[in-house]
């Protein structure tokens, strides 16, 4: 859990940063996302339940760290956590078999 949360705080640290340089865009980024997660008909919990899969998808490590500690807090339970995992590798195994049977196959033909 140490190298999660030294991910995950490095982050904010860089943002942070950032915001220094680029405060507009810091403090709109903050806003938008911060407004996409607000709960509405999906729960706060589903959405980061969905940015997970998303971050895994994308192999984008500190998002997938972020992600598991915000469902968690959000009351998310080690099986719907691990249910995401597993969503996000049939969407991975299902994007690049379709890209194989669609691109692959116009390519050898």
């Amino acid at each position: 859990m140490t190298l999660m949360n030294d991910k995950v705080h490095a982050y904010k640290d860089q943002i942070g940063a950032l915001s220094d340089v680029l405060p507009d865009v810091v403090k709109s980024y903050h806003e938008f996302t911060g407004e996409c997660f607000q709960p509405g008909v999906l729960d706060a919990k589903t959405k980061q339940l969905i940015a997970l899969g998303i971050g895994l998808f994308a192999n984008n490590e500190v998002c997938t760290f972020y992600h598991v500690e915000e469902a968690r807090s959000k009351g998310a339970t080690d099986q719907e956590i691990m249910e995401t995992v597993a969503v996000a590798g049939a969407v991975g195994g299902g994007h690049a078999l379709s890209q194989g049977a669609m691109r692959v196959q116009k390519a050898l033909h």
